[in-house]
């Protein structure tokens, strides 16, 4: 899985509106606290409003807050709401892929990789990144022994 940097900044964000809950955070604060492009966090923070995942208040007192606790939000409905399904293949959803001959088992994998990611991104919240709290077969996984080298 490849994790794009609107995905990136997105989490960041969102992240630093969930330290700073329940006050409104201004674009400038994200943007220098996480160093973030301003012209592509605004743009982010859009797209987030449109998912219902932030809010905004316009005003010289305003900015941007979570729309519900961070504890309420996955990792995996933030990536789905700047960059689509969590798993794709060829613009196809895993389930909908269909092979003959020897790859028609193919599918089985990409459903697979689709619910190990799920497994992870839909089950680990904003707070829990926040406080570093991260469910025990989160913590498992990173304890593996090659799960910090690169292949």
């Amino acid at each position: 899985m490849q994790i794009s940097a609107k995905t990136d900044y997105a989490i960041r964000a969102l992240l630093n509106l969930a330290a700073h809950e329940p006050e409104l955070v201004k674009v400038d604060t994200i943007v220098r606290e996480q160093g973030l492009p301003r012209k592509f966090v605004e743009a982010i923070l859009g797209e987030l409003r449109r998912a219902q995942i932030v809010r905004s208040q316009r005003g010289a007192d305003g900015g941007y807050a979570l729309a519900r606790p961070a504890s309420e939000i996955t990792l995996g409905s933030v990536i789905r709401a700047v960059d689509g399904p969590l798993a794709e293949v060829r613009g196809l959803r895993p389930n909908e892929t269909e092979y003959t001959g020897v790859a028609e088992h193919l599918p089985e994998v990409w459903v697979a990789v689709r619910s190990s990611l799920r497994r992870v991104l839909d089950e680990v919240t904003l707070s829990q990144v926040l406080s570093g709290k991260l469910p025990a077969h989160i913590k498992k996984l990173v304890q593996e022994p090659d799960a910090w080298l690169p292949r």
